[in-house]
């Protein structure tokens, strides 16, 4: 599972395991991903650590391939890596080519790239399952965010790309799209009026990264094995549904 060393990624892979997957922790700091695979552990599950840079093809067949030697056969593959905020993001004409590039290398190329190294080993088990987890901003355009809007939109597709030609392999991949995930660090400093005004965008409560981990879990496990090339939002209905209306 990429970028699964803190936030989002940590708690999916923390639930992930808890319900007997083993996973593998990826992530660039080691501390951070040292201390998943801790937690985990003492939880009963079962969990190894690999730093990678995923824009590297050599340490991304390094992770397939560590995932094998210490799991066996990879059947589940979760991408949720982003790129670092070090590549600015901005306005289409505000994002500079070496920050565009780095975003879509990190938001899109590399979750294609490990894709089409896992397919094969799920081929050869008779069954897989590919969850890549967007965002709202694919389906609602989002002020200052054009790169990453343009690579989680790409992931969207990608999904429905790869059921077209692998499901009948027994391949399926799903999208995960998060609204607005509360977070109790980030979110401390909201005034009490722009929370409420966050929360009625909502149709029901806010999400939380376990709310992401739960579906994460379904789409993964067979009790799902029907269902593929689905773009599954996770955001109390704010896609569907405008809660409030401007003015």
């Amino acid at each position: 599972m990429t970028g699964s060393t803190s936030g989002l990624g940590k708690e999916i892979a923390r639930v992930v395991a808890a319900e007997g997957a083993s996973v593998l922790v990826t992530g660039r700091d080691q501390d951070r991903g040292r201390s998943v695979v801790d937690d985990i552990a003492a939880d009963g599950g079962r969990a190894a650590f690999l730093a990678a840079d995923l824009t590297d093809e050599a340490q991304r067949r390094a992770l397939v391939e560590g995932a094998e030697a210490a799991f066996g056969s990879v059947t589940i593959l979760v991408n949720n890596a982003v790129a670092s905020g070090a590549a600015k993001d901005g306005p289409v004409v505000e994002v500079a080519a070496d920050a565009w590039d780095a975003i879509l290398a990190v938001d899109l190329a590399a979750v294609a790239a490990l894709c089409r190294l896992v397919i094969p080993p799920m081929r050869r088990a008779g069954h897989g399952s590919i969850v890549n987890i967007s965002s709202r901003a694919a389906s609602m355009g989002t002020p200052g965010l054009a790169a990453y809007t343009a690579a989680k939109a790409g992931l969207n597709a990608l999904g429905r790309s790869i059921t077209a030609d692998y499901a009948r392999h027994g391949i399926r991949c799903n999208t995960v799209q998060p609204g607005y995930i509360l977070h109790e660090r980030r979110d401390a400093a909201l005034s009490g009026d722009r929370l409420e005004r966050v929360r009625g965008m909502h149709l029901t409560r806010l999400a939380t990264a376990a709310d992401v981990a739960h579906a994460v879990v379904f789409l993964a496990s067979k009790e799902s094995e029907v269902i593929t090339g689905v773009t599954l939002p996770v955001d109390g209905g704010s896609t569907a549904v405008r809660g409030l209306t401007l003015g």
